[in-house]
This record gives C-alpha cells, sequence and structure tokens, in this order.
C-alpha cells in the first residue's frame, strides 16, 4: 500500500485496492500446472546447457568451428563417414556433411546464441514498451495521441520485411547477434506499449493511484512506485510469451540468411544449411528443427502457465495441465 494511500485512509477516505497475487499464491497456483512446471523444467535444461556450452564441448573435446575432412566420405558427396552420421565417442551426434563440423559442439553453442538474442530483444522490447506506454497513458492529450500513433505505426509495419532491410544495410563486422536482437527489440515493441497504455489507464483511476496524484507527487514518482507495481503481471506475461516468438523470429532470419553469420552457429542458419540434406543425412536437420521446436513449445507453455497462476480469472489457452489451477482460481 503506498503512503499517499495511507495518508488518505487516515484522514478517513474510502479507499480500496486491487489485491495482487503475492509471490506464494503465485507459486502455488504455478505447481499446481503440470504442464507449465515439466515446460519449465525443459527450459531450465536448455538453459543450462546455453550457459554450459563452452564445459560441455570442452568435455566432449570438440569445438563449433573446426573442420574435419577426414570424417566425410567426398565421394558420395560429403556425406558423413560411419553410422548415423558419424555419431561416435568423439563426435556425440555426428558431424556436419560437407565440412565435418562437430554438430553437438554447434548444437549447444547455437543454443546460447538463439536464446540469448531471444532474451535480449524480448528485453529491449519490455523495456521501450513500458516506456512508451506509460508516457503516453500518464501524459497530456497531445502526447498520448502522438505516442499512440507512433505506437500504431510500429504495430503496422511488417517485421520481417523491415528487419530484412536492416540487417541488409548494416557492415558484416558489426557483433550479429547483438544486431539481431536490437533489430527485433526495436521493431517489435508496439503491442508492449499498448497493452502498458491500456492496463496504465485503467490502473489511474483506482483509489491509490488517485491519491498519490493528489497529494502532489510527481509523474515520474506516480508510476514508479504506483502503476509499475501494477504492471508487473500483464508485463511479464507477455514478456514470457514474447521469448519463443522472437526465437522464431531469429531462426526465420537467420534462416533468410540476413541472420546470424557463419562461422557463429545458431540453430536457424543450422536447418538453413540443412534442408538439401535432409535425405542423405537426415539428422543434421533433426537435432536443431527438434531443439528449436522444444524450445519454443516449452516456452510457450510456460508463459501460458504464468498468465494462468498471475490472473486465475483468465482460462488458460492450453488444456493440458490446468484443471488444478482452475478450481484454485474459483476457490
Amino acid at each position: 500500500m503506498s503512503e499517499a494511500l495511507v495518508a488518505v485512509e487516515a484522514a478517513g477516505a474510502d479507499t480500496t485496492a486491487p489485491a495482487a497475487p503475492g509471490a506464494a499464491t503465485f507459486w502455488r497456483r504455478l505447481r499446481a500446472q503440470r504442464a507449465a512446471l515439466a515446460a519449465a523444467a525443459i527450459v531450465a535444461l536448455l538453459v543450462l546447457i546455453a550457459l554450459a556450452a563452452p564445459l560441455l564441448t570442452a568435455i566432449e573435446g570438440q569445438d563449433p568451428t573446426t573442420y574435419h575432412p577426414g570424417l566425410i566420405d567426398s565421394a558420395r558427396g560429403g556425406v558423413p563417414v560411419g553410422p548415423l552420421g558419424g555419431i561416435s565417442a568423439e563426435h556425440w551426434l555426428g558431424v556436419e556433411p560437407q565440412t565435418g563440423r562437430d554438430l553437438f559442439a554447434r548444437l549447444v553453442e547455437g543454443a546460447r546464441v538463439s536464446l540469448g538474442v531471444a532474451l535480449a530483444a524480448t528485453v529491449l522490447q519490455v523495456l521501450i514498451g513500458v516506456t512508451v506506454g506509460v508516457a503516453a497513458a500518464m501524459g497530456g492529450r497531445w502526447l498520448d495521441q502522438l505516442l499512440s500513433r507512433v505506437t500504431d505505426i510500429i504495430v503496422a509495419l511488417p517485421l520481417m520485411i523491415m528487419a530484412l532491410a536492416l540487417l541488409a544495410v548494416v557492415p558484416a563486422d558489426f557483433p550479429r547477434p547483438v544486431l539481431v536482437a536490437f533489430v527485433i527489440g526495436l521493431i517489435a515493441w508496439g503491442n508492449v506499449a499498448k497493452i502498458v497504455r491500456a492496463q496504465t489507464l485503467t490502473l489511474k483511476g483506482l483509489d491509490h493511484v488517485a491519491a498519490a496524484r493528489l497529494s502532489g507527487w510527481g509523474s515520474v514518482r506516480v508510476a514508479r512506485r504506483e502503476l509499475l507495481p501494477g504492471l508487473a503481471a500483464p508485463v511479464i506475461t507477455y514478456a514470457a510469451l514474447l521469448v519463443p516468438t522472437n526465437i522464431s523470429i531469429e531462426a526465420a532470419l537467420s534462416f533468410l540468411g540476413v541472420g546470424v553469420k557463419p562461422p557463429t552457429p545458431s540453430w536457424g542458419q543450422m536447418i538453413t544449411a540443412a534442408d538439401v540434406w535432409y535425405q542423405a543425412a537426415p539428422q543434421y536437420l533433426l537435432f536443431p528443427a527438434g531443439a528449436l521446436f522444444t524450445t519454443v513449445l516449452a516456452l510457450t507453455v510456460l508463459g501460458d502457465g504464468v498468465r494462468t497462476a498471475l490472473d486465475p480469472r483468465a482460462a488458460s489457452r492450453l488444456r493440458v495441465g490446468t484443471g488444478r489451477t482452475r478450481k484454485e482460481g474459483a476457490a
């Protein structure tokens, strides 16, 4: 409860504030969702693999950029030598066709790039979207109109086309993962701003926010002390759903050849290089595609679980493992 609201209540005013779920309540609701827990475990494992990628490749004794021409059958067009794409004690998932680079090393290093780009882009989207959304709702009519029109333009822009255009004109020596994250975050913050603006307009009418404004607090202080805590739930929910979307965007950009450049591995780039090898060396396509699919699915299920746990009144869009949560929310 805010300081301004306490002062108003002491004067005898009738004020009510919505009860936000505490951390204990949130975790209890989230634990009741079996699908969300399974997704959280998968996401945690993927993050651990991404963070430990250098250690894992060191344990295997390989790196993602070294060529192994002796493991490639040039007479057959560059197909890996040995069964299942050259899987062995030295190469746990085999090697790439034509290059002989270790597939396991490139897969785990690609996880660092894909997850890192998606998380960085999400953070940038949230920062810009929250700033613009709160400023639009708290500012005067002209500022609201200006920022709302800018947001509408950003939302209407075709993301992939704009990203292709921006990435194509940047010098090749610029760090590509950083550039991809920056471009995605810079173009795709519009929906965050719209959600934050709508929620801020709702929160402005609550008693504790009105009391803070009447007490003489400035807009920045009101936003920081009264509005941001109320915006945490919708922003966290939407951010959780943005991460898998950004992973897919990074993969699509790399697939189109304007994302992460070789020799830096990414899942989208690996899928691009594997599109002509799915018959001769199917594991070269199945491993990165399976990792991408699993990550996006797990993050989507987890994001939906977070949304349901933060707001039990909103039924889950996924009908797996959510029955107990709906019962608790009704209780």
